[in-house]
């Protein structure tokens, strides 16, 4: 390992380490969650169910329970162990809006940043435990002049695997903050339905959450059947 390699990597460790103590300084400073979590009826059906019991687990570990939270979302990036869209959820139920979308972006930013790492270091025979061979070829295209652009039309696209594509972006050369920047902005939109579905559960406007999550899975619906052209129209963005 050369001298440069040395100092980038001391960097990255300092910068990551400061990251982890940030989010566990928002947590212990923050406001702390809702407590408001009482039972919503057996009708609300098993995601519901789950929902509720992770909000509970975390407002269980008092002011560290956004930390947690923004670990798991970091999580369930890399290794996904529960579904994104069940943490989203939760963090708008139980902080709010404003804080869980704060709380969800440091933590989804964190996993995007720990699975590009991974597949910078360890390259693409780690990538293909990840990620199906058949997804890495497809988008070999990446590494242009284009690239930076072309990622974030595919991590702002509704139903976009964003998790598979931080690994194949790490295979790709591309500039740490640039990646940072394409996935943190990219996600953004997503991430916020999610909190704002979650939000109006917990203050009880369901028909708001129920209009949110009809709006979310009308654009996955339609990103979903017009893959193909999505595909080609950003292929051709070079």
């Amino acid at each position: 390992m050369t001298t440069k390699q040395q100092k980038n990597l001391i960097l990255k460790g300092v910068i990551f380490s400061l990251f982890i103590a940030l989010i566990f300084l928002v947590s212990r400073y923050s406001a702390r969650p809702f407590s408001v979590l009482g039972p919503w009826g057996e009708d609300l059906g098993k995601f519901y169910t789950r929902r509720r019991r992770l909000a509970r687990f975390l407002s269980s570990l008092g002011p560290y329970s956004a930390a947690v939270f923004m670990l798991l979302q970091a999580l369930q990036v890399v290794i996904s162990p529960i579904p994104g869209e069940l943490t989203g959820v939760v963090g708008g139920y139980v902080y709010g809006v404003n804080v869980g979308f704060l709380f969800s972006t440091l933590g989804l930013t964190l996993g995007s940043w720990i699975a590009f790492e991974l597949a910078s270091i360890f390259g693409r025979p780690l990538v293909e435990k990840f990620v199906a061979k058949n997804i890495l070829d497809k988008f070999h295209f990446l590494p242009t002049n284009a690239g930076a652009v072309i990622s974030f039309l595919l991590f702002i696209i509704p139903g976009f695997p964003k998790d598979y594509l931080c690994y194949i972006l790490g295979l790709t050369g591309m500039n740490l903050g640039t990646f940072l920047i394409v996935s943190t902005l990219g996600r953004m939109p997503g991430t916020y339905l999610l909190t704002m579905q979650g939000a109006s559960i917990g203050s009880g406007q369901y028909e708001t959450a129920i209009i949110i999550a009809a709006i979310s899975g009308f654009l996955v619906l339609t990103a979903y059947f017009y893959r193909s052209e999505l595909y080609h129209w950003v292929r051709g963005i070079q």
